[in-house]
Order: C-alpha cells, then sequence, then structure tokens
C-alpha cells in the first residue's frame, strides 16, 4: 500500500471530523431539570407589560352607546388603504398610513380631547385615560387598543431570517425564533444577540440558549423593534466560503481511494 496516499486520505478524514459541530454546542436549555414522572414549575417573575414608545403607530377602535358619533375616533385598521385620518377622505392615489402616531414627545393627538401622553405607558392605561375623557362626547365609551407596528427582525444563522409583524402584544425570544424557522445546527446558541432601542439609547444583550436561566432574563420577552441576531460558527463559514475547497478534498479522497484500490 501506498502510505503517502494513506496518509493523505488520514488528513482528509482529520479536516472533516474536526470541522463538525459539537453535539454539547446544539441542545437548548442544557440544565433544564427533565423528569418523566413529575413535572417541573417555576413562578414567572420576568414578564412586564409592553409600553408604548415614540414611533409606535396605535390602532384605537371605540364603541360606545352613541354609535352615529363612534366613528370620528375610529382611525383604525378597519380603514381602506389610502384612507386620510386627518381629511377622514378615502384616497385611492395616496398611500396614508393610518393610526396614531406617537412623536417623538411621546404624544398622540386625538381627535377633540387634543395632545394625550402615552409613552412609557400600556395599552391598558391608554385605555382608561381614553375613556375617561372620552365620556365627555360619548356615553359609555369602551376603547381597544393595539400597537399596529409591532415587529421583530431575526438575522444570522437561522433557517427563515427577516422581520415579522407581530400581532399582539407578547412574544418570546423563543417564539421568535420559531418564526424565523429556528436555528440551523451551525448557529452559536450561546452568543445570541439581541440589540432593542429604549428612550433613545441602543442596547446590546448576549444570551445563552443552552442554559434554562434564559426564561428568567429580563430579556426573555421581546419588545417592539427588537432585533435578534444569531451568530455562526467557523463551520458555517467554513461551509459559506470554502464549499468549492470543501467539494474538491472530496474528489480529491476519492481519487486516493481509487489509485489504492487500483493498486490492489
Amino acid at each position: 500500500m501506498n502510505f503517502r496516499h494513506l496518509n493523505a486520505v488520514l488528513l482528509i478524514a482529520i479536516i472533516f471530523i474536526s470541522s463538525c459541530t459539537p453535539y454539547k454546542d446544539i441542545p437548548y436549555f442544557q440544565n433544564l431539570k427533565r423528569d418523566s414522572v413529575s413535572v417541573s414549575k417555576e413562578k414567572i417573575t420576568n414578564f412586564s407589560p409592553l409600553t408604548i414608545q415614540p414611533g409606535d403607530l396605535l390602532a384605537i377602535h371605540v364603541n360606545s352607546l352613541n354609535h352615529d358619533a363612534d366613528a370620528q375616533f375610529n382611525y383604525n385598521l378597519d380603514r381602506p388603504s389610502g384612507y386620510n385620518v386627518q381629511t377622514g377622505v378615502a384616497n385611492a392615489s395616496e398611500n396614508v398610513v393610518y393610526g396614531f402616531l406617537v412623536n417623538h414627545d411621546g404624544n398622540i393627538s386625538y381627535p377633540l380631547i387634543g395632545k394625550v401622553k402615552v409613552a412609557g405607558l400600556t395599552t391598558d392605561e391608554i385605555t382608561s385615560i381614553l375613556e375617561s375623557k372620552l365620556s365627555e362626547y360619548l356615553t359609555q365609551p369602551n376603547v381597544n387598543i393595539r400597537i399596529q407596528n409591532f415587529k421583530i427582525s431575526v438575522l444570522g444563522d437561522v433557517a427563515k431570517p427577516g422581520s415579522y409583524d407581530i400581532t399582539n402584544e407578547q412574544i418570546t425570544l423563543t417564539q421568535a425564533l420559531a418564526l424565523a424557522g429556528d436555528l440551523n445546527t451551525t448557529g452559536i446558541r450561546s452568543n445570541v444577540l439581541l440589540i432593542r432601542e429604549v428612550n433613545g439609547n441602543r442596547e446590546t444583550i448576549t444570551l445563552n440558549l443552552t442554559s434554562k436561566k434564559i426564561f428568567n432574563s429580563p430579556y426573555y420577552y421581546l419588545k417592539n423593534n427588537d432585533v435578534i441576531y444569531v451568530q455562526p460558527n467557523k463551520d458555517k463559514v467554513a461551509q459559506t466560503d470554502s464549499g468549492l475547497v470543501k467539494a474538491s478534498l472530496i474528489i480529491s479522497a476519492l481519487s486516493v481511494l481509487a489509485l489504492i484500490l487500483t493498486k490492489f
């Protein structure tokens, strides 16, 4: 047997083995107690209601006993595309974004009421404020509010990177990653980056999905416009940048094996 050929085969095998992601780096929540007999329970202590920030767009719907008077307060998702919130007229030639935009001062401008401070408040708190103020104009007003432009973005080594619209006010880190099709095997689970903008400041937080401590993190529940970045490991970089090199190594290995078989 030609030992030079054998050494080449062994070298190629070592390269492929060393490039594989270790299994210990793949599972989530590794220190979570798993017992097929009992159920593990923990109190949720890290959830905080979503609060409104400048730049949020609020869809507000009002119902009352004065049905004919409700319409002037309802600039929300029920309006047709191109509905002008200032004139109350739908214009097909305009692509108007409808809703109540929270300005840089944290206020919205509401019909008849005027400026209402909403930044830092929950939608439930804003509901109570508006229902109180609208009682001067309507009988038993009932207000429903939701954030119209609530979205999160997931980037990096996931199956479906992109921005995702959220239809309710609660989404967790794991739910966001599920929307993006989960991490690829080559995604680094212990170094997931969360980018968040709060009150004019940008925060960057490193999160570890391999530990159960993630469930108690104050960043487990996401906020509007959060960005999640999953860093790829060296295997991913090798697959992306050196795919042709690996293909050529495979061909070379097969050629060497063919030569060895021919010698025999």
